[in-house]
């Protein structure tokens, strides 16, 4: 039982990450209809300036998250500004551009880091947690804690406030939404720093627990996306629980069968929710795109 207790908070705790990367994927979409597939390289850039900002330009922990997420919020607006908007309208040929930009983004890291793995200090120091026989490191508590804060809050923002409707009415129907004042290209800016802004948060979370290195963002980005299809891209709260559930199964099958099968899983999951229902758990929003 203890055993099944670890796979389960450890579980808990991977797709609190996996869920944080999908909701950046939501954040463009429900403003763009663009599924961003360089959203786990904005993680790892976020986590990559956090770890400079504090080992070599001397920063106190707080204040070299704030402004790495800050900046990795800014240069995901330039990438809007300068190779997303002069694509138009065109979704294909936007989704295709972030996939270029994540090999860019990828190379620059490279680039600039080297292919080391780099650590971040823990937010609240390295005493491990004990919870009924399961041992977590306290960074697990901030994983948690912020994911689900963030899962919520972007949920009742879609759902209920003003901005967040402009968001979703500039993705289901651009033209109409010209027609009725809205902003559409102001719009997708601000979708873009939001998603580079939650990558950044994601991959800065994670960092204490999981050396960050420059390709590690390949990885999230296809967690992330996994976890969208398994709730409903578009919905919140549907990618937190598909990412819960991706990373709970996951620990199990590393635990009692193999590692091996741990990116399996994945790949199963969604083969199996584009064929037998591509709108996900949940679905998207109900008055969103699908």
């Amino acid at each position: 039982m203890q055993e099944l207790l670890q796979y389960a908070l450890s579980g808990l705790v991977t797709g609190s990450i996996y869920g944080l990367i999908g909701v950046g994927f939501v954040a463009i979409y429900n403003a763009t209809g663009i599924i961003n597939f360089a959203q786990g390289d904005f993680a790892i850039l976020g986590a990559m300036l956090a770890i400079s900002l504090v080992s070599v330009a001397g920063l106190p922990l707080w204040l070299a998250i704030l402004l790495a997420i800050a900046l990795v919020g800014l240069i995901a607006g330039a990438i809007e500004r300068f190779a997303i908007r002069p694509a138009g309208n065109n979704v294909i040929r936007g989704i295709v551009i972030t996939i270029g930009v994540g090999i860019v983004l990828q190379g620059s890291m490279a680039v600039i880091w080297g292919t080391d793995a780099f650590p971040l200090p823990s937010f609240s120091g390295d005493a491990p947690i004990r919870l009924g026989g399961a041992t977590l490191p306290s960074q697990a508590v901030w994983i948690l804690g912020i994911a689900a804060a963030v899962m919520v809050a972007l949920n009742l923002f879609y759902r209920y406030s003003y901005l967040g409707k402009l968001f979703r009415a500039s993705s289901i129907n651009p033209f109409a939404a010209k027609l009725i004042g809205v902003r559409t290209n102001t719009m997708s800016s601000m979708s873009f720093v939001l998603s580079g802004s939650l990558g950044a948060l994601a991959g800065i979370i994670v960092a204490p627990i999981a050396l960050t290195q420059y390709n590690g963002g390949l990885s999230l980005g296809i967690k992330g996306f996994v976890a969208c299809i398994i709730g409903g891209i578009g919905n919140p709260v549907g990618v937190a629980v598909g990412g819960l559930l991706l990373g709970v199964l996951e620990a199990f099958s590393t635990g009692l069968l193999s590692s091996g099968y741990k990116d399996a899983i994945a790949f199963v999951l969604l083969l199996a929710f584009l064929f037998f229902r591509p709108e996900g758990l949940f679905g998207a929003l109900k008055s969103g795109r699908r």
